[in-house]
């Protein structure tokens, strides 16, 4: 068994396209039925505003499978730490010894989460994007902007966040690497208007995006709502939305922001839900209407753990990282 420190697997594991393939992967063997999947189990600590949820995946014929413990503490910015930590436990498929401690500190997660919004805008987004639009300036934000450019290029970033100073600060540092102009917005509203494709990104617990500043063309990426309280989305956007797609809809309906357009009464069984498998698959169509509205619910699964552990322990050991035990 090897461990890995975070400082580690940074210097060996970054965005790429292979790891936006391996997500592709892990969905369409989700939407195929080829997956073990179990709910997630999750411990929220309201006081400190924080969360634990820990995910596994097994993928049918896949050598390994991970369990993730993954910490959301949303206070420590006021102690000059990081939201997100926690750790991967990758184990054999066949025999059920452990293979590797991945003391990753949130990292891995927030690189299979950041390529799903990629996978996600490359098959909904228009291919012409002119302007993105991101709310929220936490790290997630971050890496959803690094793996959105190996997909589609854009000449304006409109920003929006609750915190002045994190906006700011967010700001200069994508500027490190996104050769386009950077906008600090006043408003969600205004950063939706001026987008063709949004992301958001935050721990609210109450809609941040309206239904009303809805648009032609415009796509948007909803990552932050992965337990039952959190919200970012008006649920009648649901009701204006030409396509709805999600990364597990049971996932997504449970504690989603599926989970509030239903409690809403703005989905019937009607409204037909697409799973980003099934796009990938080719049983469902990419975008191909340059006008509709797409909306993307992502609350992220263990078979991304599974894949982005895989591939990380697979480059650590050809690399002879970590300590072995």
């Amino acid at each position: 068994m090897i461990v890995c420190t975070e400082a580690q697997i940074r210097a060996h594991v970054q965005q790429n396209l292979q790891i936006m393939k391996a997500v592709e992967t892990g969905f369409s063997r989700l939407f195929a039925g080829e997956v073990s999947m179990p709910p997630i189990m999750r411990i929220d600590f309201p006081e400190q505003h924080g969360e634990i949820d820990i995910k596994s995946a097994y993928i049918h014929g896949v050598e390994q499978f991970a369990v993730k413990m993954s910490t959301g503490f949303f206070k420590n910015s006021q102690l000059g730490l990081p939201s997100g930590n926690g750790m991967m436990l990758l184990f054999s498929a066949e025999t059920g010894m452990p293979l590797a401690v991945l003391l990753d500190n949130g990292y891995l997660t927030h690189l299979r989460t950041a390529a799903a919004g990629a996978v996600a805008a490359d098959l909904l987004a228009n291919e012409a994007v002119e302007a993105v639009g991101m709310i929220g300036t936490g790290a997630q934000s971050r890496y959803q902007l690094e793996a959105l450019q190996l997909v589609r290029r854009f000449s304006k970033l409109f920003v929006h966040g609750r915190n002045a100073a994190n906006v700011c600060r967010f700001a200069e540092d994508v500027r490190g690497f996104y050769e386009g102009e950077v906008i600090v917005c006043g408003t969600a509203e205004e950063v939706v208007q001026k987008s063709s494709l949004v992301i958001t990104t935050t721990s609210a617990e109450s809609p941040l995006v309206q239904a009303e500043w809805l648009h032609p063309g415009l796509h948007i990426t909803a990552v932050g709502a992965d337990a039952p309280h959190k919200n970012e989305l008006d649920p009648a956007i649901f009701k204006k939305a030409d396509r709805i797609v999600c990364d597990s809809e049971s996932q997504c309906r449970s504690l989603g922001e599926l989970h509030h357009a239903d409690k809403a009464n703005a989905l019937d069984r009607r409204t037909p839900i697409e799973e980003l498998g099934a796009i990938i698959s080719g049983v469902s169509p990419a975008r191909k209407e340059l006008d509709t509205i797409t909306v993307c619910d992502l609350t992220g699964t263990g078979v991304q753990d599974t894949m982005i552990a895989a591939y990380a322990y697979q480059l650590l050991v050809e690399n002879g990282a970590g300590t072995t035990y």
